[in-house]
């Protein structure tokens, strides 16, 4: 499963990338973990050509305290692909609620014996791209505030990731730049939908292991230094 990820362009250079205005500002965001539940940049299928300031953790619409909210959007980080179109939480979204998810990179964990390695996943190009995703809009009966929530749709792991995420072997759904726009259209059947919830293909993605700063309890991990190329004994020719 995927529960971190970088956003590092500027609105301006994601608005050309993507085509779409910036309707909320951000800040850069070396590393968002999941369980923050950080407000991230997204464009939804309902506005193609915004981009939005979206939480990560799902809230269906249906949910009926804030209490519950609060507990179910940790289960929703993630949106399996095999289970996406059966699961309560996600299947009244993935038909017409689709949405790109924003990013420069991600983070993933790679076991070796007893240890735990994290690693940083980008474009070989370095590009900014997207991940699949559903959304929601939740309003909280108690205060009538609209909360607008997001998962991240995540697949079998390719041969790269399934070298780092070595015992789940999971990935999110990275779409090609030419999938993009066809993942917000809102007329897709079951299968084509599907179709685009594949692993990315080999080639794209590159990787390589960076500091255990990124679960350190006693320093922030939101620092540019979280991503930077860190060398552990033994480690390589794993990605090699």
């Amino acid at each position: 499963m995927c529960y971190h990820y970088t956003v590092t362009s500027t609105p301006k250079d994601f608005s050309v990338r993507f085509d779409a205005n910036i309707i909320d500002e951000y800040d850069a965001i070396y590393h968002s973990d999941g369980f923050a539940h950080n407000d991230m940049p997204v464009i939804t299928a309902d506005d193609p050509k915004g981009i939005q300031a979206y939480s990560w953790g799902l809230i269906p619409h249906w949910v009926k305290t804030e209490a519950e909210a609060q507990q179910i959007r940790n289960r929703t980080l993630n949106a399996r692909s095999e289970t996406v179109f059966s699961l309560p939480s996600f299947k009244l979204y993935i038909p017409k609620k689709r949405c790109l998810i924003l990013a420069n990179g991600f983070f993933e964990w790679m076991h070796v014996g007893k240890e735990k390695y994290p690693h940083f996943i980008y474009r070989k190009d370095k590009q900014p791209f997207a991940f699949a995703g559903i959304y929601s809009h939740w309003k909280n009966p108690e205060t009538d505030r609209v909360h607008r929530t997001y998962s991240m749709i995540t697949t079998d792991a390719n041969n790269l990731m399934a070298k780092i995420h070595n015992t789940a072997k999971r990935m999110p759904v990275v779409l090609r730049p030419d999938q993009e726009r066809r993942w917000l259209e809102q007329d897709l059947l079951k299968e084509e939908i599907k179709d685009l919830m594949l692993p990315l293909e080999d080639g794209i993605l590159e990787a390589h292991p960076v500091s255990k700063l990124i679960t350190s309890r006693k320093e922030s991990s939101n620092q540019p230094r979280v991503m930077e190329p860190f060398h552990y004994d033994g480690l390589e020719d794993v990605l090699s």
